[in-house]
């Protein structure tokens, strides 16, 4: 009995090294969502943001990775469900915390409702007056989430920046929460003058850092290499310069 126990004792040994090497030679999945920092061209995902991950990868020696662009839903549940998959950029928020591996800040983001500056029947002084109105909205995204914690509840949710915002230009929501850098980007986008929004009320606790993370199971070996290259692209300045482009 003694030899059939230190036998399946080694076998047991050998699965989980072999399930620990799979892990770490596993293709590492990088997911984002079209924004201001990320877009894809021509088939290839590019923004400053991709260009700062591609970089912190190289340096952390990491070439076996797939980049791909997704709405922020999928990308969210990718990166909180599956192992080795990194995301960016995502909202640092107390709730999220537990669920990933921070691997280091990219920017700071501080979101605002925005109207269409035509629409001057929409005054809001105060969140308690936003609720009154139809507000768009991403899945999944923190916004979303710190909404509906304030007793929104007349929001449309749509599946990418984009969307929501097209939302907003034909009349089907009253608000969207977005950051200045991505109203602009987006207002670019469809072609269409920022001028054309207007900013109404500043969502002061959504001011947060945006970050990159790795998804809870990538290995720890790879989430040091990985934050230990970021940090050295923060501290000589090139994270700074791509984001200044």
């Amino acid at each position: 009995m003694g030899n059939i126990q230190r036998h399946c004792t080694v076998l047991t040994v050998s699965l989980l090294a072999w399930i620990c090497l799979q892990a770490s030679a596993a293709t590492l999945q990088v997911v984002t969502e079209d924004s201001s920092y990320s877009s894809l061209e021509n088939g290839k995902v590019s923004g400053v943001a991709s260009e700062i991950v591609e970089k912190t990868l190289a340096r952390a020696g990491i070439t076996d990775y797939h980049m791909a662009l997704y709405p922020w839903a999928r990308a969210y549940d990718m990166a909180r469900l599956e192992p080795n998959v990194l995301i960016y950029p995502i909202i640092r928020s107390s709730e999220r915390e537990p669920l990933f591996k921070w691997v280091g800040e990219l920017d700071q983001v501080m979101p605002m409702f925005y109207k269409l500056r035509a629409r001057r029947d929409i005054a809001v002084a105060t969140l308690e007056d936003a609720r009154h109105y139809s507000v768009g909205v991403v899945r999944d995204d923190s916004r979303q989430e710190y909404l509906e914690s304030k007793g929104f509840n007349k929001m449309v949710v749509s599946a990418t920046n984009l969307d929501n915002l097209r939302k907003l230009l034909s009349g089907q929501v009253a608000l969207v929460p977005l950051p200045e850098r991505e109203a602009r980007e987006q207002c670019k986008d469809l072609n269409i003058a920022f001028e054309e929004l207007e900013a109404v009320y500043t969502l002061d606790e959504l001011s947060k850092g945006l970050y990159v993370a790795l998804s809870a199971a990538t290995p720890e070996d790879t989430v040091k290499r990985i934050a230990a290259a970021f940090a050295q692209l923060k501290d000589d300045g090139t994270v700074a310069k791509l984001l200044a482009q």
